[in-house]
């Protein structure tokens, strides 16, 4: 199956390593895609671990299970990568009325014992 985070590899050779925690993403761009991943497969718990801990009790895992779960996650195009630690990307998707959206952020990543996280996201026009 080709990977949901649109890198044009297989999944199992993609995100599959690091939805499993075989390994770490090595980046902040290779975390997004990986979180990205994790809303179209879905996986709510990854999504919930690769968030900063300070920043865990602003999400719920079920709350971005679901949101993975309600919408077609089809998509990704990243734009830029400004630093290593800011990634500002398009998620593509359709609702659960049908209709398509796009989520366009410029987020912020850190680095913690060599373990990338999702810190905070702002919302692009």
């Amino acid at each position: 199956m080709n990977c949901p985070c649109c890198s044009g590899k297989d999944y199992m050779d993609c995100c599959k390593p690091y939805h499993s925690s075989e390994k770490s993403a090595p980046t902040a761009e290779a975390l997004m895609r990986s979180r990205f991943s994790a809303f179209a497969i879905p996986n709510g718990g990854y999504l919930m671990e690769t968030t900063l801990p300070a920043k865990r009790k602003f999400h719920n895992t079920q709350d971005l299970q679901d949101w993975g779960e309600i919408n077609q996650w089809t998509k990704l195009e990243i734009i830029r990568t400004p630093s290593s630690d800011q990634v500002e990307f398009k998620a593509f998707y359709t609702d659960d009325d049908g209709k398509p959206q796009l989520h366009h952020e410029h987020s912020l990543f850190k680095k913690v014992n060599d373990r990338w996280f999702y810190v905070s996201g702002k919302f692009l026009d």
